[in-house]
C-alpha cells in the first residue's frame, strides 16, 4: 500500500483576494475548482506548474470571523531558485512577518493569516 500527499486545506474569508496573493507572492495558479451548488461554500486548488500539490482555499458564504491560527506552528514550506529575489519581492509586498538569518529562512503571511515559509532551493550550511 503507498500513499502520496496530494493538498493541503486552507480556509479563507476573501477567496478572490486569497487567489491574487498566492498568484503574485508564489506565481501559483488555479488548478481546478468546485462551486457548491447551493453556493454555501467554493473550493480552488492552486498549484505550481508541476500540479503534483496543491493547495485547497476553502470559501464558506457564512463564515464571517476570521480563523484562529493559534501560535502559527503550522505552515506550508516553498522552495525558490531566487531566494535573494523572493525576499526582496515579499519585503517590498509587506507580507514579510518572520525571518531567521541563521537558518537562511523566512516566512510570508497571507490575507488570512497563515505562515508560508520560504526557503532557498540551496540551503545555507548551519554553523
Amino acid at each position: 500500500m503507498t500513499f502520496k500527499i496530494v493538498h493541503t486545506n486552507i480556509n479563507v474569508l476573501n477567496l478572490n483576494r486569497s487567489i491574487e496573493f498566492y498568484k503574485e507572492a508564489l506565481n501559483l495558479s488555479i488548478y481546478k475548482s468546485y462551486d457548491n451548488p447551493e453556493g454555501r461554500f467554493k473550493l480552488v486548488y492552486l498549484s505550481d506548474e508541476s500540479n503534483l500539490y496543491q493547495i485547497e482555499l476553502t470559501w464558506l458564504r457564512d463564515r464571517k470571523d476570521p480563523y484562529n491560527h493559534g501560535d502559527n506552528d503550522v505552515h506550508i514550506a516553498f522552495v525558490t531558485d531566487d531566494f535573494a529575489a523572493a525576499h526582496e519581492k515579499h519585503m517590498n509586498m509587506g507580507c514579510v512577518c518572520y525571518e531567521n538569518k541563521d537558518m537562511g529562512i523566512y516566512f510570508i503571511k497571507d490575507p488570512d493569516g497563515y505562515w508560508l515559509e520560504i526557503i532557498p532551493s540551496v540551503k545555507k550550511e548551519r554553523r
